[in-house]
């Protein structure tokens, strides 16, 4: 499939500087980029990759100014970074949908499948699953009794659902998840201890993205809720009664541990990790390797274990590099006040 920078310009609403016949018909890195292709450039820590790229098309954003000349055509738009999403998406919106149930995937009696779905070899949906329109379900993936799963889902091979979760519109979840598995819920009694039987569900609202080997917990009672727009990566640990507000994102490896409940527009960097039974406010912002253990209550950007306001970890970081120095400092001051006090002894 072959685009020429005006069509581009037209589909994005921008605009095109240079020459609006150039034509592409793939996809680059900009320091990476062939005659050919199209690429972009969002961040201007990579502005210098735009004088030499070998990309035939460029987006920018409308407030770009070049320092150098450009060897390329650039579509200048409102948001470069969202407008290369959106042609990624078109594309993939053109890649050929399958349909039918494979005849080696399993579906209950009592099962209900929507139209248009896909059901590939090996898969299994249990006893009274619901299935909604326009799925994708893979090879090898376990869909239990009485799941719900919205329409236009695409649940990818090994994925687990437990029984009696529900999945709304649009979702994405990647191989490996799981999603409903038990809490981690025992009471102790002496040396022992005795399994809490975890009886609630996992709610997923709509438009929510799970990555592989992500970990979703049912409740112990009523749901673990994840809500609507939350995208969250690969190998992040979601544990029972946990509730994640709408439009979060969570990078790879956090860990939320039970009964904590997290605001709206979150961001959570690599490894962060969350206490249970705490409130995190809106628009709170934790850094990679983040530890929490009390409630957040406004809006803030921490760094640490336990976690700290960016701003503060970052001049204790300057202080602790020097702590060897600063002690030897102080042991000296020490030595040299014991000695003026034995000084002031003797007089």
């Amino acid at each position: 499939m072959e685009f020429s920078a005006q069509q581009i310009a037209e589909y994005l609403g921008g605009t095109v500087e240079g020459n609006p016949d150039t034509k592409v018909n793939n996809f680059s890195k900009i320091e990476d980029g062939k005659a050919g292709t199209l690429t972009f450039l969002a961040n201007l820590k990579y502005e210098h990759y735009i004088y030499t790229t070998n990309a035939s098309i460029v987006l920018v954003n409308n407030d770009f100014t070049p320092t150098q000349q450009i060897p390329t055509t650039l579509v200048k738009v409102p948001n470069a970074y969202m407008a290369i999403a959106q042609l990624l998406n078109m594309v993939e919106q053109t890649k050929v949908k399958k349909s039918g149930i494979d005849a080696r995937a399993f579906t209950a009696a009592t099962a209900i499948i929507g139209e248009n779905c896909y059901v590939g070899n090996f898969a299994y949906i249990g006893e009274n699953a619901s299935i909604g329109n326009n799925c994708q379900i893979y090879p090898y993936a376990y869909i239990g009794d009485n799941v719900k799963l919205g329409d236009n889902c695409i649940i990818y091979s090994h994925v687990s659902i437990y029984e009696g979760c529900i999945i709304g519109n649009n979702c994405i979840i990647h191989s490996g998840a799981v999603i409903g598995a038990d809490g981690f819920g025992f009471a102790s009694e002496g040396k022992k201890y005795n399994k809490i039987p975890q009886l609630g569900n996992v709610i997923l609202e709509d438009d929510i993205e799970i990555g592989a080997n992500t970990t979703v917990d049912r409740a112990v009672m009523e749901s673990t809720i994840i809500r609507k727009g939350t995208k969250i990566d690969n190998l992040v640990m979601i544990a029972h009664n946990v509730e994640v507000g709408e439009n979060t994102v969570m990078a790879a490896q956090v860990g939320i541990a039970g009964s904590t409940k997290i605001g709206k527009h979150c961001k959570f960097g690599g490894q962060a990790g969350l206490a249970g039974h705490i409130t995190i406010a809106d628009n709170v912002n934790f850094g990679a390797q983040a530890g929490v253990i009390s409630d957040i209550k406004e809006p803030v950007s921490l760094l640490g274990a336990p976690a700290i306001e960016a701003k503060n970890f970052f001049r204790s970081s300057a202080i602790f590099s020097r702590l060897p120095e600063m002690y030897r400092t102080m042991r000296k001051l020490q030595r040299e006040i014991e000695e003026l006090k034995k000084q002031l002894n003797k007089s």
